[in-house]
């Protein structure tokens, strides 16, 4: 849940709301008049910017798909099979 906490109170708390997003993961909302930006954990907007890029692209998507419904069909292999594979093709 994001909180929303006016610029003057965030001021005060920054080094505090910093760490929070950081290490337990919240989130703030910053506002000033009509303007707000968002605090998260960097890595947090990192993923979030990679999960953008992937859903982004027709070609991922696809393989994506396409990989679901191998799954769902059952054409599968073990992991121990992918390494073995991926060894031999090296």
């Amino acid at each position: 849940m994001i909180q929303t906490i006016p610029v003057n109170k965030a001021k005060q708390d920054l080094i505090q709301l910093i760490t929070n997003a950081d290490k337990k993961r919240n989130e703030y909302t910053i506002t000033v008049g009509k303007s707000s930006a968002t605090i998260i954990a960097t890595d947090e907007l990192e993923s979030l910017r990679e999960t953008l890029a992937i859903m982004s692209n027709p070609i991922v998507m696809k393989e994506i798909k396409e990989a679901e419904e191998q799954v769902k069909k059952g054409k599968i292999i073990t992991f121990e099979e992918f390494e073995k594979e991926l060894q031999e093709n090296v």
